[in-house]
This record gives structure tokens, sequence and C-alpha cells, in this order.
């Protein structure tokens, strides 16, 4: 489509959920607690493995940058969003619109990575536990970490960086509740084919291969659990990894929900109710699991309780 003479857009409007209006107060006060809530809870996290001796080990360690990708997406998107539920909608420039699609797109790879990350520490603490601290050593955390992150901010950077040379003529009307990659395209007023082939190229495999990574680990884990003699010992062997499970088992299936399976059919308030479960719902609940399921982090937790009266 040719855009010469034509106004490039500078701004759009994020309608959120404009047909809450009548309920605006009650849902600015849920979703500002739900923000309260996972900022705390994913904080405090980062505190206690940053700060007690028992919390240093690997899978703590993998965990603490697990709350800073929560943090991260609840801070880049939430406040915009309360902003738009007390008024009708909210204007966002285009250049904030491109970066908060950016640090999203950072904050789900990079959580995908970790994920990937932290079964395989599962796995090699319980298939092969003799082998554990000489294999997961303090240089192999590290450089999981750092190519989790730097494939994170690479990735996002390549198709963000096409996002924003693409020209938008008008409407600026995004009717969602922050700037997503399918929101965006639908309103560009030039061809996207090339974009929407380099996020499958480049999106897809690595997504696929993460999960793919969790669930081979899984089988061999669940494997080598019921080879075990004791009913006492496979439950022990369980518990160390049903939290990051249950972890897994929300993230991959909200993504799933959201981007995987065919939208057709579902109405835009759907859509958007489905967008919450990741961008709320899960880095609520991430905190939350691993704190009712780990007595480690509850010890750590009364332990700072007791010293801060």
């Amino acid at each position: 489509m040719r855009v010469e003479n034509q106004t490039r857009v500078t701004e759009f409007l994020l309608l959120g959920f404009k047909d809450l209006q009548s309920l605006r107060i009650p849902v600015f006060f849920v979703f500002l607690g739900i923000c309260m809530i996972t900022l705390t809870g994913n904080l405090l996290i980062i505190v206690l493995v940053s700060t007690s001796h028992k919390l240093h080990s690997p899978m703590y360690f993998f965990l603490r940058h697990l709350s800073l990708t929560d943090i991260l997406i609840t801070t880049n998107i939430v406040p915009n969003m309360l902003h738009g539920v007390l008024g009708e909608g909210a204007t966002i420039s285009f250049n904030v619109c491109i970066t908060q699609f950016y640090f999203f797109a950072v904050s789900v790879t990079t959580e995908s990575f970790l994920l990937a990350v932290m079964s395989y520490d599962r796995y090699l603490a319980i298939c092969h536990p003799l082998r554990y601290t000489s294999i997961m050593d303090t240089k192999l955390q590290f450089h999981l970490v750092f190519w989790s992150w730097f494939l994170g901010f690479t990735m996002s950077l390549i198709i963000t960086t096409q996002l924003g040379m693409l020209q938008f003529c008008g409407p600026n009307v995004i009717d969602h509740v922050f700037c997503d990659f399918d929101p965006l395209l639908y309103l560009s007023c030039t061809d996207t084919s090339f974009l929407k082939l380099e996020d499958l190229v480049l999106s897809i495999p690595l997504a696929f291969s993460s999960f793919i990574l969790i669930i081979v680990t899984y089988v061999s884990i669940f494997l080598t659990i019921l080879r075990i003699p004791s009913t006492s010992g496979r439950q022990k062997a369980f518990s160390t990894c049903s939290s990051h499970l249950t972890v897994v088992s929300l993230f991959y299936g909200t993504l799933i929900t959201i981007y995987v399976v065919p939208s057709r059919g579902h109405s835009v308030n759907f859509n958007k109710v489905l967008s919450l479960l990741y961008l709320m719902v899960t880095p609520l609940f991430n905190p939350i699991i691993y704190s009712l399921r780990s007595q480690e982090i509850r010890a750590a937790f009364w332990k700072l309780v007791s010293k801060t009266r």
C-alpha cells in the first residue's frame, strides 16, 4: 500500500477494558492489589535468595532470575494498563509502544529459557545426584543465566527493530491491553509478510525447543522416580520438582492458549482476559507456588522477619 501523502501515526490509543467503565474503580483496585502482591512476592524471593546462605543453590539462583522476568513484565505493562482502566483507554506514544513490546518479548523469551534451564537442573539433581555438584557448578550456572538473558534481549531486538520500521498511517486505536505483536501488525499500512515470517523463523523453533527440552527432562525424571524403591523416597524426589512443574504448566498453558491455539471465533474481550493470565496471574502465582512448596524459603522468610523485629 502506498503511504505517500499520509500522516504517520505518532501515538496509539489502548482501549483496554473499555466495556467495564461502570466497574472501573473496583477493577482498578483489584489490578493494583495484584500488582503490589506480585512485586512484593518476587522482590521478597530475590532478597531471600540473595541474603540466605541456605538458599545459595542452583535452583534458587535460577528462581531469582525468574522473579526478575516477572518484575520486568509487571512494571512494563501493568502501570499503563491501570491508567487505561481509570480512563477511557490510555494514550501511548509510538516509541513507548514499541519499547513496551520489546521488554514484553524479552520477559517472555527469557522466562522460557530459564524454565528450560531449571528443568535441566532438576534433571541433574534427580537423575544424576552424584555428579550434580560437579556438573552444575558456578561457572555453568552463570553461563546458563547469561545466555538466557542474552538470547532474550537479542532475539527480541531483531523483531522489535523490524516492527519499529513499519509505517502506521491510521487508525491508531489498539483494542487490547498493551502493545502486542498482532494488533500492531494489523494497524500497519505496509506489507508485514516478511515480519510475520521472521517471527515464525525465530520464535517458533526456540519456543518449541525449550518446551521439548522440558518434556524430555521430565520424562527422564519421572522414570527415575518410579525406579526408587521406597514410597517416601519417591515423594521426596517428586517434591523437589513439583513447584517448577506447576510453574511450567501455568506458563506454557497460558502462552499456548494465547498465541498457538487459533483465536478465530474468540471475542476481543476473551483474548484480553487470556492475556491477563500471563500478564498478571502467572507473575503472581510464581512466588506463591515456590514459597508454599519450599520449606527453605519459608524458613528464610521467618528468619528475616525475626531479624527485623
